[in-house]
Formats: structure tokens, sequence, C-alpha cells
């Protein structure tokens, strides 16, 4: 059967890296003579068991995979991958292996939307963590955060985009490269300066003609990205702002009066709910001619003007996972998240 390994014993490192080699799309599943599945690698697999000098295929084997019934409808196999940012899925029926479901072997639509991803920042908060990297770089799992973003756009089928650059920006580019080893295509903004949030947008050269994404590198985020640009485009928007809430607990005891002094209420420690921006847009084109060229200009102050103007904006409110990385605490906790998501290929 193509894409499987009998393991046995006398089975050797060399054996599953030809083995892998020789599939076409960087799966391999172990099985046993009665094709029961015993394990999976991929080539993300064999190069983080490389270099933790592992030269064992037991040890650098994927033993617990998730798996999906063989009768599974291919919509559902195809949306739960997407959810754990995999690009293939075990098919077993009964315990037996079947076969592998790949999203390569799939013909997608690529949607020419633009995905502009702001990844200039200095993320000075985060210490000696960025003195050489990037704070788009920093490893959440086993990948950049970066990567996270590019991979979440691109299985919702988004595959343009254009990165804004600054800090330690040989780094991502010697990384990403033009995108086309992550089925993307990328094209590069560098800020000579400090731009903020909106400013590097006035530096795109390339014509955009339809509803594009803004978002911040340092966001991680399952947002349904089509969800979002659905929702801009049904409101008529020019801008759209997605938001998220954020309670604040006042620690005391509050007392409210009238004009006259008089209490009227009391209120133990009373919570409010805020919405605060998530650092994830949708613009229209023609939003692009009110930013000013290569200036310090950021996102808020687009979104006043719109507001001042009378044009159509409106929030998004997430109900997704979302996460603002700026200080080290938030960096541990985007690792234990990812990790009790179990995403790993």
């Amino acid at each position: 059967m193509r894409n499987t390994f009998i393991l046995t014993e006398q089975s050797t490192l060399y054996d599953a890296i030809k083995a892998l080699d020789e599939t076409g799309i960087g799966f391999l599943a172990f099985i046993d003579q009665q094709k029961h599945l015993l394990g999976i690698l991929t080539d993300g697999d064999l190069r983080r068991g490389i270099l933790n000098k592992k030269t064992e295929i037991i040890d650098i084997i994927n033993k617990d995979p998730v798996t999906i019934d063989y009768n599974t409808p291919q919509k559902e196999i195809i949306a739960h991958l997407k959810k754990l940012h995999r690009r293939h899925m075990p098919l077993i029926d009964n315990g037996i292996f079947k076969g592998v479901f790949s999203l390569d072997a799939i013909d997608f639509v690529s949607k020419q939307n633009v995905v502009v991803i702001m990844a200039g920042g200095l993320g000075s908060r985060l210490g000696a963590l960025t003195k050489d990297t990037p704070k788009p770089m920093l490893q959440v799992g086993d990948r950049p955060m970066l990567r996270h973003l590019v991979e979440q756009f691109r299985d919702q089928d988004f595959r343009r985009f254009i990165f804004c650059l600054n800090y330690k920006k040989e780094v991502i580019k010697e990384y990403f490269g033009n995108g086309n080893k992550f089925g993307v295509q990328i094209d590069y903004i560098i800020e000579e300066k400090r731009m903020g949030t909106a400013g590097a947008l006035s530096l795109i050269e390339q014509t955009i003609e339809s509803p594009f994404f803004v978002i911040n590198g340092d966001v991680l985020t399952d947002v349904d990205v089509n969800a979002l640009l659905s929702f801009h485009q049904s409101k008529n928007n020019i801008a759209t702002m997605c938001v998220q809430p954020y309670e604040l607990q006042v620690p005391f005891g509050v007392v409210v009066t009238d004009e006259k002094s008089q209490i009227v209420d009391l209120k133990e420690k009373p919570v409010s709910t805020y919405n605060i921006n998530a650092g994830i847009y949708v613009l229209n084109p023609e939003a692009l001619n009110a930013i000013p060229r290569n200036q310090f200009y950021d996102m808020p102050t687009l979104f006043q003007h719109f507001i001042d103007k009378g044009k159509q904006c409106s929030v998004f409110n997430l109900h997704d996972y979302w996460l603002d990385i700026g200080q080290k605490s938030d960096l541990h906790q985007a690792n234990q998240d990812m990790n009790n998501y179990k995403v790993s290929e």
C-alpha cells in the first residue's frame, strides 16, 4: 500500500527516510503485518528528530497520531485538518489503516484577497528573547508564531501575503523566502523607519482590488477569516476591526449615588466589560488613499479618520481563541495552549 512502511526490528532510519521521500507527500504510515497503524512519520517529525539527535525510528515516529474513520465525508475531514493546522489525516477502519487523506491532493481555489502581516516590531518587552530573533519568529509549539499565522490563512484558502518588516528582517526573509515551500506567495515591504500599525500600508506598490486583511504579527488566533470577510462585505464597510471582550473588576465595593449624594445602589466588586482592539482588520482598497505616504500612522488613527468622515466602520466580535503576545508570560501561555491543543505536524 502506498505511503506505508511495515515496521520490524530490522527497520533502519535510512529505510524510513527513503520510504518517506518516495511518498511524494511527506507522510508515512507505520503498520504491522496485519495493517494495524503503529504510528506516522512526517517531514516535520523527521526534522525534529534529527535536530534532537535521535537515530532510531521508534524514537522519531509519532506513536499517537490523530486519526479519523475511513467513512468520514471529505468535507468533514478537510474541516478537521484545517482546525488542527495539519496537512495529512490517517484513515482507519476498525483499527486497520486504510490510507491517508492529504490536503495537498485537493485542488483548492486560492482567494485573491491579500493578507498583510505587520511583522516589524522590536518586541522590547520580551527582553533577551528578541535580542537576535524578531518577535514574530519566536517559537510557539514547534514553529514560529508568524508561521502559525500564515498557515491559519493558507488553510482557509488565502495565499497572497505581504510582510511588513523592520527589526531583524533578514531572519524572516531567510525563513519564508518567496513562500513557495509553505504553499503561498509572499512579498515584502521593508520599513526603513518605524511606521506604526498602518503607515507601512502606504508603501504597497502592487494593485489591490479586493478587501484585504491586516493583522499584527504577534497575534495568535483561530478566527474564521472567511466569516470575517463575509461580515465586512455584508456591512458595506470601508473598514472592520476585530475586537475581543476584556473584563476589569473593581477590587472594592462601589457606592452609587445620585446628584444629591443619596445612595441609590451598592455593587460589590463590580465587573465592567470592554471591547479591545484585537489587531486584526479588513480594509477596502480605497482605504489606502487615506494613509499618508511614508509617515508614522497607526490603525486607530485611520479608523478615527473614517469615523470623522462618516464612513461605514464596524467591529467583528471574536468568539475564537485569541492571544496577543507582548510579554514573556503571554509567550508561555501560548506554548501551554499549543500543547493542550496538540498541534504537532
